[in-house]
């Protein structure tokens, strides 16, 4: 085994990074390298460590209970030195390296995709990565810089900034509602098909309030869906009612695909919210991103 002295660091972003890929193939495009070169890193890695970090299949990749430890133990070590060298950067540096952007399927199509292409012009030296999915990323393991998360933040140890709000609404298609008729109060919604939103915590469970009146309503769902473009497609085929934010179902709503449902009760609003992972640093990146970002929304991205 030899001394931390004689180690190569080198190839410890790399042993991140297939841990994380779970393929050399996934791990050497993320590093935008060959994966000859991980592969070569990873068993110069084991050698001088003298251990087996990796059991290897045919599928899969996978790390052995020490590599498990040397991952745990390395991966907040090694974000928190990356974080303190680009923080280090000053603003008229030019930005380069990745930056990882996820954010719920909708939110990244509608909103973030064109402000991404107009910062990357600007940076042509940054890679970015814009990954969607309505699934929460766990950011660290995932080597996640920023992500726009629309709902209600449950984990105090992640650091944000929000970006506004949004409101519920509860959405149906004109063809269900001629079909099935229009429930005309929310404990009529019992008697409907119900399409549930399952990465939500309480798919099933809604509050709806008028003024001082507020209703409890237990839904029973024979469909769901774990996307907002599922929902959605679900909800104009007329496959029953459901809720969504008013900023993911504007486009539907004004094309007539889908009218809105007991519009006089109204449902908790949401926040739309940048996250950053736990850490003292914010790389320059991340900064510059949510900076232009911000400016965009506001209509001003040529002022940056």
């Amino acid at each position: 085994m030899s001394r931390p002295d004689e180690l190569d660091l080198n190839g410890l972003p790399l042993f991140l990074a297939l841990v994380e890929a779970g393929s050399f193939t996934a791990a050497a495009d993320r590093l935008g390298c060959t994966k000859t070169k991980v592969s070569l890193q990873i068993r110069q890695l084991e050698e001088r460590l003298g251990v087996t970090l990796f059991q290897r299949t045919t599928r899969r990749v996978q790390p052995t209970q020490a590599g498990e430890t040397l991952y745990r133990e390395c991966r907040p070590l090694l974000a928190g030195l990356q974080e303190a060298l680009a923080s280090a950067e000053g603003d008229g540096h030019r930005l380069r390296g990745a930056l990882r952007l996820t954010a719920p399927e909708d939110y990244a199509t509608r909103v973030l995709g064109p402000a991404v292409v107009e910062f990357g012009q600007r940076h042509p030296a940054l890679r970015i990565e814009l990954r969607s999915g309505d699934r929460i990323s766990d950011m660290l393991e995932e080597g996640i810089d920023l992500a726009f998360r629309l709902g209600w933040l449950k984990d105090s140890t992640l650091r944000s900034r929000s970006l506004g709000t949004f409101q519920q609404c509860l959405v149906a298609s004109p063809d269900y509602l001629a079909r099935h008729g229009t429930p005309e109060d929310p404990e009529a919604l019992t008697e409907h098909a119900w399409v549930a939103f399952t990465p939500l915590a309480s798919p099933l469970t809604w509050t709806f309030r008028r003024g001082e009146e507020s209703r409890r309503v237990q839904m029973k769902a024979r469909l769901a869906a774990n996307s907002t473009a599922a929902l959605s497609a679900l909800l104009v085929a007329g496959g029953g009612i459901s809720v969504m934010a008013d900023i993911s179902a504007e486009a539907e709503l004004r094309a007539g695909r889908l009218v809105r449902v007991l519009p006089a009760w109204s449902l908790p609003s949401g926040g739309v919210h940048a996250v950053y992972p736990p850490g003292r640093h914010l790389p320059a990146r991340v900064r510059a991103f949510m900076d232009f970002f911000q400016a965009w929304q506001a209509g001003e991205p040529g002022s940056l």
